[in-house]
């Protein structure tokens, strides 16, 4: 059993990798337990997950059915505490009115009813009336404003049984193998993902690497970040680095001293090891001397490398001189002419062709460079010897290089002149006007017709090929960081169906350190994207909607949400937003997440009901303001979501819809008007007339007998046991090499 045979000695470790199976992979890992009539458990198991918006597969209520009641039961308790924290009912969500969605105040009768309670009231009394004759008044000096005035149980007691809806999500819960194969498979899959990872699923790789080091590897592990994680973990065990470019030694020492691998943020190197920093100088040394020439990678990360030198100590180190030269680069000792260098001296002498012709021998920065290269060029000549270098190196480059350059040139003559979007690895979004010169149509269309040649040529055939028409418009996860961790959530871009009768937002937030206000709002936009309306704290009740009023701290967690009635909707977007007023950011607070729910407009029920959750994301960036997704009214009157994962920066405080209402329209622009490439895209490339592929959409009804390969959002039941599927959880698994 390898390293996994401690695993039943450590219950907390088991149930933290059997919940990270169950997050990652809908999948119960096969439960264990001896023989015995639990069938009745295992339906009142099946039962309990109802309420959360889960249910067992038949095979794996089978599975439970056979074993012993207290097995049943062991493996309930663990199962429903991960489900529960997946939809967010891991956690109590009250709401300031007690009602809510009924009885909502209008925004004045409810700020003169708190002014009416303080005037009452001995101790605030003096401090009110001060306030009110200098004719500014601070909502929070009102004792009945921003802070619970009922108990949750209160709460419960005041609200309506929920009434149960054809519409409600289901999410299946499937029987897997045992721990160590699902933990092996979720592992490989990690670790040889060609996409990023996001910060959570890095987290769970750097957990599944300790367990699964020693056991079987991926082929390659090309995402840089993944490798240093993994890296980390052989180190600890002893085993051979996988190094091959001093970059990988240095996110190696970032994830030794628990910084950031991505080398986007700066980490404080801490006090390594001897074996550490003898091993992290042996890799130097090695990768220098395989290829001398890696010595100018340094260039682009000069001063961690400097840092890093402060605590290896390369000159106590003689008997690797390699290692040495590394760090004297970093000091400006020693010269080592970068790539990136001679490709901008030959740029600005213009020389177009001979630097086309120098990144051929980099084929991914040929690729990234196209657009300036193709732009820069003085005549149809030189375009055309771009556009032949790139065909000729686009076999070398990676699969989701080549598709994020043909969305780029998709776009690329639409966003002349209009907004652009630029999109940071922490979500970050601003937005500038594109200055620059367009790329001649005919060589765009040349360009693309060669990437998809390409894209098809490294698609699999996968002979009949089963698709649920709910993932076709779903963007292609060319990186996992776009992409926030939690249920149902897709990549940003991606376009989805709205069907229900009411949209309710949720936002939960519990403080770490210091007083905390999240202010969740909605913006309303027309189709031009100027400013209808808006639902917030200041306004809470309007078009339709209703807010369940302000909360000002969070010391034991706390919720705000709002409620729509699409129908009555004016306007073409419906924007919703969560705004810090006051306190810690998104990734300083212990816990904060974003979702939404759909009712029917006859549903009661409490505020937050989780069977009705469809979406629910955690937050986690580094702006004041968080953009999750847009809703947008199309021409036939139905609504669909476009998924944004996006933050701005906002202010230090006091940040509000009506302050930011200008920024986010003009992000909300540029993702709705952008068109990113999507499953079906893939698909139609995997099946055009070249192909042998028969693509069948499936109506939600019968499943075919034999194999297939399944595209979908979630794994249907009945499918053929040797069928692949790609659902949302392993869609990066599309993504050709």
């Amino acid at each position: 059993m390898r390293r996994f045979a401690h695993l039943c000695d450590h219950p907390r470790m088991a149930h933290n990798l059997e919940s990270l199976v169950i997050r990652h992979t809908h999948r119960l890992s096969s439960p264990k337990g001896s023989a015995g009539e639990g069938a009745t458990a295992a339906r009142q198991f099946d039962a309990a997950l109802t309420s959360v918006g889960f249910k067992l597969s038949a095979e794996l209520l089978e599975r439970l059915s056979g074993l012993s009641e207290a097995a049943v039961v062991h493996t309930a308790r663990r199962t429903l505490r991960t489900v529960g924290e997946m939809v967010g009912d891991h956690v109590r969500h009250n709401s300031y009115f007690i009602d809510f969605p009924a009885n909502v105040p209008d925004t004045e009768e409810f700020w003169m009813r708190c002014v009416a309670k303080a005037l009452g009231d001995d101790k605030s009394r003096g401090k009110v009336l001060t306030q009110l004759t200098h004719g500014v008044l601070n909502l929070l000096s009102l004792p009945a404003y921003g802070r619970y005035q009922h108990t949750y149980e209160e709460m419960l007691a005041a609200q309506d049984e929920l009434i149960t809806s054809a519409g409600d999500r289901v999410t299946v819960l499937h029987l897997g193998r045992d721990l160590e194969d699902e933990l092996t498979d979720l592992y490989l899959a990690l670790a040889g993902s060609v996409t990023p990872l996001g910060e959570d699923h890095l987290r769970d790789l750097r957990t599944l690497a300790e367990q699964c080091v020693l056991g079987p590897q991926p082929e390659s592990i090309p995402v840089r970040e993944n490798r240093a994680v993994v890296n980390e973990a052989r180190l600890a065990v002893g085993a051979d680095l996988l190094l091959d470019t001093v970059t990988d030694v240095l996110r190696l020492a970032c994830a030794l001293s628990g910084g950031d691998v991505t080398l986007q943020e700066p980490t404080r190197f801490r006090a390594l090891s001897r074996p550490a920093r003898r091993a992290l100088l042996a890799g130097l040394d090695a990768v220098v001397a395989a290829n001398p020439a890696k010595l100018a990678d340094v260039h682009a990360h000069r001063e961690p490398f400097k840092r890093l030198g402060e605590r290896l100590h390369p000159h106590e180190y003689p008997r690797w001189p390699h290692a040495a030269d590394v760090f004297a680069v970093a000091r400006g000792e020693k010269e080592a002419r970068s790539f990136d260098s001679r490709v901008a001296k030959l740029l600005d002498e213009f020389d177009v062709l001979g630097a086309a012709q120098l990144l051929k021998a980099a084929p991914g920065k040929l690729f990234r460079a196209l657009d300036l290269l193709l732009r820069t060029a003085a005549d149809q000549e030189e375009r055309d010897a771009v556009l032949a270098a790139a065909v000729q190196v686009a076999p070398e480059v990676s699969g989701r290089v080549v598709l994020s350059v043909r969305e780029h040139f998709h776009n690329r003559d639409r966003e002349t002149g209009q907004p652009r979007i630029f999109v940071n690895r922490r979500g970050r979004a601003w937005v500038l006007a594109d200055r620059r010169p367009p790329v001649p149509a005919p060589d765009r269309a040349r360009l693309m017709a060669a990437l998809d040649a390409e894209i098809r040529g490294r698609l699999p055939r996968p002979g009949r090929l089963l698709v649920d028409p709910d993932v076709l418009d779903v963007a292609l996860p060319l990186s996992g960081r776009a992409t926030a961790s939690g249920l149902g959530v897709l990549p940003r871009g991606s376009v989805s169906p709205v069907d229900g009768e009411r949209l309710r937002f949720f936002v939960y937030w519990k403080e770490s350190a210091a007083r905390t206000d999240y202010d969740l709002s909605v913006l309303l936009l027309h189709a031009d994207y100027s400013t209808d309306s808006w639902l917030s704290y200041t306004s809470l009740t309007a078009v339709g909607g209703r807010h369940s009023g302000d909360v000002t701290e969070a010391p034991d967690g706390a919720s705000e949400f709002i409620d729509l009635s699409l129908d009555q909707v004016r306007g073409a977007f419906i924007v919703p937003q969560v705004n810090i007023y006051a306190g810690e950011g998104f990734e300083e607070v212990d816990e904060s997440f974003f979702g939404f729910m759909l009712r029917d407009g006859e549903q009661r029920g409490r505020p937050f009901e989780p069977r009705t959750v469809r979406m629910k994301s955690e937050l986690r960036g580094v702006g004041r303001v968080a953009l999750p997704l847009v809703f947008r009214r199309e021409a036939d009157g139905r609504w669909r979501a476009k998924w944004l994962h996006l933050y701005l920066k906002g202010i230090s405080s006091a940040n509000q819809v009506e302050e930011n209402q200008v920024s986010v329209a003009k992000v909300v622009r540029a993702v709705v008007e952008r068109e990113q490439l999507t499953v079906g895209d893939l698909i139609d490339l995997m099946s055009d007339d070249t192909t042998a592929v028969d693509v069948d959409v499936w109506d939600g009804e019968q499943l075919p007998d034999e194999p297939v390969t399944y595209i979908g959002l979630e794994r249907p039941e009945g499918l053929h046991p040797d069928s692949r599927v790609i659902t949302l959880e392993n869609l990066r698994d599309l993504i050709p090499d």
